[in-house]
């Protein structure tokens, strides 16, 4: 007992260091309530980790595939929580192929991972029966009457707090889909910590599925990915604490939360200094970015179901068989298609009640004929495709009382040949960035999600300024501009056809690098974008008469220095003491206000010091420098 209170205490106390994430999971919050409400749960923890360091070691690694059903409980207060039929179903597959590990995006996992990257077993259906024994699609709709989002105190489980009450977790998975608000994407409860209208899962209907209300960056389905984990006794992978246990032994140990999309290969500084698993389902980084569990992950889930799991219950529900009796064939739902190529696409649809197989047709849509294939799963990729054509599919499910009706069809297009020639790859890193000539238009292709482009070129001390231009750019691409290592700008500007740095100084010659990257993975495998180089000695001009102004306020040799100017949130402030000085840096908005406020020190061998404007607006600011005796100014633009 004495262990896991020791290592629950730490994961409690380990919440705090992941409340600045982009991702929000609620599930620590969640559990570090519970407890507080009811410290004996921690027995019933210690009882299911009991059970499962007997399962790991005596495990002989002969599993059946689980079905779990699933109902969806949707607690909305307007129209557009009230999301649609079709949302749940891209859930469905979402889970289905995440827990099957049938995820298109599986085909990224790092040749270090491979080898431990599992298909947990898992399926999940809709549920086709309430508790009582009526008919049911699996999905409870429920008008709230509640005026306030619900947070992870488990009102929206009670029809009291304007939610609605669980249905029997030894029958059922139970998600329910609200709005959650403080940022939280979702929480789940852990096996033994709930009651039995409490245990499941909560998404906020803003992160749930691939479609309707889903947001970027959690568009893809993968926050119910990373709850279900919970619900199956998954830890976060770090362990809620600086180089924590997540009680997984294949999986690295991590500093703490990975954000974003983290570029391989991610180091952690922990004992060893592992590459972190920066692409699993229970760390926080982005929908697009997460896409394997562990083979030690399945362990511990399926330790649930073994013989005295806390969830074996669920291997005898009859909820995914419809109240006839089973004779029901249910027919596919969910159509999607993804990893679609010039030559190739995957396609899938929501597992359907008494599927034994499934009938898979496709065509061209000029097409007559459908092509047919069966297949076990829910999932199917296609090759040998034609270029730039668009497909019709279709689904039929395979039942021991025969076949459902057929689906209705999804469709894709594959892409079109590529059009362009890129001359430069491989160039993703600034250190293998490839050489482009000055006052050229160069084309330049990012080809996948992972892709990117480094591209440099040297300036002269008779024309220092620099300008870097991106054209015809076929999706949201953003550019940053180097000068050796150091940042000195960022264009991120959505929705435009072009981006450009401007870098107007007064500095030495040097190399400089233009990094030229998707935003959130976004590319274009077939279509090219054109990069300009240009230097000058003389400024070159934006449009803005303000920024005119500030960027001509070049670095020079003056005793106080602040840079890049404009700045994207990232400041330098240099000077250039003769010893070691501590210096009083503030920064006052347009308005007089005094807005940041720092002291720093100086010295003849780190004469620059950076400091972060993030959390400022962009505009005009005004950086004061004073030692006691002298004050200093500079102006500068922030815009990031």
């Amino acid at each position: 007992m004495k262990k896991l209170y020791t290592s629950m205490m730490a994961l409690l106390m380990g919440v705090t260091i992941s409340l600045n994430a982009q991702r929000q999971c609620g599930t620590m919050e969640h559990l570090d309530h519970m407890i507080n409400e009811n410290p004996e749960l921690m027995h019933s923890m210690e009882a299911v980790e009991e059970h499962t360091r007997q399962f790991e070691q005596n495990n002989t690694g002969e599993r059946v595939v689980v079905t779990i059903p699933v109902v969806f409980h949707v607690v909305y207060r307007n129209a557009t929580q009230n999301i649609s039929d079709a949302q749940i179903a891209s859930q469905l597959t979402v889970l289905n192929n995440d827990f099957r590990k049938l995820n298109a995006d599986a085909s990224l996992i790092p040749s270090v991972f491979t080898s431990v990257a599992s298909d947990m077993e898992f399926n999940f259906c809709m549920a086709q029966r309430t508790p009582t024994g009526a008919a049911s699609n699996g999905i409870n709709r429920v008008a709230s009457t509640r005026t306030s989002t619900f947070g992870t105190n488990d009102a929206v489980k009670s029809a009291s707090t304007g939610g609605t009450a669980g249905w029997d977790p030894n029958r059922y998975l139970n998600v329910w889909v609200c709005e959650i608000g403080g940022s939280i994407l979702g929480y789940a409860t852990f096996p033994g910590t709930a009651t039995s209208t409490t245990d499941g899962v909560v998404i906020d209907y803003r992160y749930f599925g691939t479609t309707g209300t889903a947001t970027a960056p959690f568009n893809k389905g993968r926050t119910a990915t990373h709850e279900v984990g919970h619900w199956l006794n998954l830890r976060h992978i770090w362990g809620d604490a600086n180089c924590g246990s997540d009680l997984v032994n294949d999986t690295p140990t991590h500093n703490t939360s990975n954000v974003g999309c983290p570029a391989y290969p991610h180091y952690s500084t922990c004992t060893g200094a592992p590459i972190e698993m920066t692409m699993n389902y229970m760390d926080y980084t982005d929908d697009n970015c997460m896409y394997m569990f562990s083979a030690g992950q399945k362990t511990r889930s399926q330790a649930l179901f073994a013989a005295g799991g806390l969830r074996a219950g669920l291997l005898t529900s009859d909820g995914c068989t419809a109240p006839t009796g089973g004779t029901t064939c249910g027919t596919p739902t969910g159509l999607a298609s993804s990893a679609v190529s010039a030559t190739g696409a995957t396609v899938s649809w929501s597992a359907a009640s008494g599927a034994l197989s499934y009938n898979l047709e496709y065509k061209t849509s000029a097409a007559t004929t459908w092509t047919l294939v069966n297949n076990a799963t829910t999932s199917r990729a296609l090759t040998g495709l034609t270029a730039n054509t668009t497909y019709n599919f279709r689904v039929t499910t395979v039942c021991s009382s025969g076949n459902s009706a057929v689906s209705s069809q999804g469709s894709f297009t594959t892409a079109a040949t590529t059009t362009c020639t890129d001359n430069y790859e491989p160039n993703e890193t600034r250190t293998g960035a490839k050489t482009i000539a000055l006052a050229t238009n160069i084309s330049a292709r990012i080809s996948s999600a992972t892709d990117k482009d480094y591209l440099k070129f040297n300036n002269t001390n008779a024309a220092r300024n620099v300008r870097v231009t991106l054209t015809n750019l076929p999706a949201d691409y953003d550019l940053k501009l180097y000068r050796s290592s150091t940042l000195v700008g960022t264009s991120a500007n959505g929705g435009t056809t072009s981006e450009s740095l401007i870098y107007n100084n007064t500095r030495a010659a040097t190399t400089y690098t233009a990094y030229v990257y998707g935003y959130n993975g976004a590319f274009n495998a077939t279509s090219c974008y054109t990069i300009r180089a240009e230097i000058s000695g003389t400024s070159f001009v934006r449009q803005s008469s303000e920024e005119i102004e500030i960027l001509n306020a070049e670095i020079t040799d003056e005793a106080l220095q602040v840079y890049p100017n404009p700045s994207n949130g990232l400041l330098n402030i240099r000077l250039k003491p003769e010893s070691d000085i501590n210096q009083t840096v503030e920064v006052y908005n347009h308005l007089g206000q005094k807005v940041e406020s720092y002291e720093l020190t100086f010295t003849k061998d780190m004469p620059a010091v950076e400091v972060q404007l993030n959390d400022l607006t962009d505009g005009i600011y005004f950086v004061r420098v004073f030692d006691g005796e002298q004050v200093q100014t500079r102006r500068i633009l922030l815009k990031k």
